[in-house]
C-alpha cells in the first residue's frame, strides 16, 4: 500500500492524521533501531502503549524487524504485567514516557520511550528480512481465568491467511473506514490494526479509554464515517441502546465476538442498524483470532450460531475419547487445520 498510494491517509484520530508514507517511514526507522538492539525472527518484544499512532508504529516496527510483539495493556495490574514480562522473556519494552512509572522495572528489560526517540537519521526503507511463515508474529496472553495467564504465539502464515480470508469474505473497499478500539491485549485488535492497512482503507483510532464509552463510540462513527466495527456483546448492547446509535448510518459491518451473542441482542442490532450486516465470530486465543463465522439474521431463531469454520480450519464436536458425535449431541469443540497457534 505504501508503494501504491503513499499519500493516502492511513491513520486518523481525534486531532490528527498520518499518511501511508509517513507511517511506513516511521515504522521502518524504528525497525532498524530495533534490529540494532538485537531484534530478529522469533525474538519477543514487549509493547505497552496507549491507543495512538505510537501503537501502530510500534507494532509495525517490531514486525518489520522480524520480531514477535507481546502486547501489555497499560491498564493491567502491575503484578500481571510483571508476570507477563518475565514469562515472555523479552529484553526490550516499547512504551511511552508517561507510562513508565506504572510499568514493571526489571533489570533484564530495557524500556524504550518511543516519544523520546530521535530516529530521523535512521534508514527510511524497510530492513531486508527473510521471514518464514512459521516465524512468530505476536504472543498474546490468555485471560488466566482457569489459572495463570499463558502466552500463545501465533505465526505469520496463520495471521496472513486469516487477514486474506477476511478480505475475500468481507471485502473492505477504499472508501471503508474501520475503527480500532479493542484493547491491545485482546486478539481482535490484531485484525483491527492490520486488515485496513493491508487493504488500503482508513483506520480510525479511538482514544485511550474510549472503547468503554458507547456514546463516544457513536460520536466517532458519525465524525469519521466509520463503516466497520467490532463489539463484545455487553458493549454492543449498550451501543444499540445509545440514542445516537440510530444516527450511525455509515455502518456497513458490525462484528460480535468474545462471548455468546444473545438472540434478543442480535435482533435489536438488526432492527436499530438496518443498513449494517451483523457477523458473529468465534475463536480462542490459541488460534489466529477466529475459527468460525456466521452472518446473523432474525430467522436464526432462539440462538445465534457461531457458524461454520473459516477457510482451512477444521472444527469437530467430539466425545471424551475424540470420537465424532452425531448432530445435536453435546461434546467438546476441537479445532484443527491451519491457524492453530504454535505448539498446538
Amino acid at each position: 500500500q505504501a508503494q501504491l498510494t503513499p499519500e493516502r491517509i492511513a491513520l486518523v484520530w481525534d486531532g490528527g492524521s498520518l499518511d501511508v508514507a509517513s507511517l511506513h517511514t516511521q515504522a521502518n526507522r524504528l525497525a532498524h533501531y530495533l534490529r540494532d538492539k538485537g531484534v530478529g525472527p522469533d525474538v519477543p518484544v514487549a509493547i505497552a502503549v496507549e491507543r495512538s499512532p505510537h501503537l501502530l508504529i510500534g507494532l509495525l516496527a517490531i514486525l518489520k524487524a522480524g520480531g514477535a510483539y507481546v502486547p501489555l495493556d497499560p491498564d493491567y495490574p502491575p503484578e500481571r504485567l510483571n508476570y507477563m514480562l518475565q514469562d515472555c522473556g523479552a529484553t526490550l519494552l516499547l512504551t511511552q514516557s508517561h507510562l513508565l512509572d506504572g510499568l514493571p522495572h526489571l533489570s533484564s528489560v530495557s524500556a524504550i520511550a518511543m516519544d523520546c526517540l530521535k530516529l530521523d537519521n535512521w534508514p527510511s526503507h524497510a530492513p531486508g528480512l527473510h521471514l518464514h511463515g512459521d516465524n512468530l508474529a505476536y504472543v498474546i496472553y490468555t485471560s488466566g481465568s482457569t489459572g495463570q495467564p499463558k502466552g500463545v504465539g501465533n505465526t505469520h502464515a496463520a495471521l496472513s491467511e486469516r487477514l486474506q480470508w477476511m478480505q475475500a469474505t468481507y471485502a473492505l473497499q477504499a472508501d471503508d473506514v474501520l475503527m480500532q478500539k479493542a484493547p491491545i491485549s485482546f486478539d481482535v485488535s490484531v485484525w483491527e490494526c492490520f486488515w485496513p492497512l493491508i487493504t488500503g482503507c482508513r483506520l480510525v483510532l479511538a482514544g485511550p479509554g474510549e472503547h468503554r464509552d458507547p456514546q463516544r463510540i457513536a460520536q466517532l462513527v458519525q465524525q469519521f464515517g466509520v463503516t466497520t466495527l467490532h463489539f463484545v456483546p455487553p458493549l454492543l448492547s449498550l451501543f444499540v441502546d445509545e440514542p445516537q446509535c440510530v444516527h450511525c448510518t455509515s455502518l456497513r459491518r458490525v462484528f460480535s465476538g468474545g462471548e455468546a451473542l444473545p438472540a434478543e441482542l442480535r435482533n435489536r442490532v438488526l432492527q436499530h442498524l438496518p443498513n449494517a450486516q451483523l457477523h458473529n465470530r468465534y475463536g480462542p486465543t490459541e488460534t489466529a483470532i477466529n475459527v468460525t463465522h456466521w452472518h446473523c439474521r432474525v430467522e436464526d431463531g432462539e440462538r445465534s450460531p457461531i457458524g461454520r469454520p473459516l477457510g482451512n480450519v477444521l472444527c469437530r464436536v467430539l466425545d471424551s475419547e475424540l470420537n465424532p458425535l452425531p448432530t445435536g449431541v453435546p461434546g467438546e469443540l476441537c479445532i484443527g487445520g491451519s491457524g492453530l497457534a504454535r505448539g498446538y
